[in-house]
């Protein structure tokens, strides 16, 4: 079901917008299901609110399919007619825009934050790990299990961009620690037109987690069941042992760069 309700969005997208820019998801699909895997499993798991970042690409898709932004709102927004809204955290292009939203599964609630973000693709890092840490000061979260965030990062931008190093050195210092960061990858194997080994020195984009020691689990973007199953790993993992995690999701960019 969540991967036919991605792909029939990206159909209405394709032919009602062509010739506009979205940043899809094609050749990474099953990450937008893998998201909403994510959420069920941290609301299963007593999280109570999940503070999100992530770059433009599969931005739309995750508004939709998961943060449930209404679609009538996206269209309005490609048609450059969207209406101010009090539940938009900043005002930008489509592609950059916050959510928040209340999702129930069962007894449980979850609130999810999508924080909006700027083209300086990991700028939004450190503040996800500042807004969690706040969220879980308010809460009175001392075991830092009801609030969790989650990074995403494109594979080119986890590799190049000191912030992301900058950032991951919080995982453990006792003023700034958020209780361990999901990190997802999603990996297109190449960086605008830039080519891995012309971008980087280590044979994997997540090298850099070896210096936290935080696992790092590579799964193919063509497998979305076992996908799922890496994400509830993640959850567990993070819930257990309050430390960050890495899954690289390795696919490709179907329709190219936007």
């Amino acid at each position: 079901k969540r991967l036919c309700r991605d792909q029939c969005f990206i159909d209405f997208l394709i032919l009602k917008f062509a010739n506009f820019k979205r940043f899809g998801v094609e050749g990474l699909n099953a990450f937008t299901s893998a998201l909403g895997k994510l959420v069920e499993v941290a609301a299963e798991s007593k999280v109570e609110h999940i503070v999100m970042g992530m770059a433009h690409r599969g931005r739309l898709n995750s508004l939709h399919c998961v943060f449930e932004k209404p679609a009538q709102q996206i269209f309005k927004e490609f048609l450059e007619k969207s209406e101010p809204d009090t539940n938009v955290t900043s005002g930008d292009v489509k592609y950059h825009l916050g959510y928040l939203n209340r999702k129930q599964f069962g007894e449980n609630k979850i609130y999810l934050n999508m924080l909006p973000n700027p083209s300086h693709l990991e700028a939004v890092d450190p503040l996800v790990y500042g807004t969690t840490r706040a969220i879980q000061e308010y809460m009175k979260d001392k075991d830092r299990s009801k609030a969790m965030g989650v990074v995403v990062h494109g594979d080119a931008a986890l590799a190049g961009q000191g912030i992301v190093y900058e950032s991951l050195q919080l995982q453990d210092l006792v003023d700034y620690t958020t209780g361990g960061v999901i990190h997802i990858v999603m990996n297109n194997q190449v960086g605008f037109t830039t080519n891995p080994w012309q971008s980087r020195s280590s044979f994997y984009c997540t090298e850099i987690a070896k210096v936290i020691g935080a696992p790092i689990i590579h799964v193919n973007a063509d497998e979305p069941d076992l996908l799922d199953h890496c994400m509830q790993v993640a959850v567990q993992y993070r819930q257990k042992f309050k430390k960050d995690i890495f899954i690289d999701i390795v696919g490709y960019r179907r329709f190219g760069h936007n």
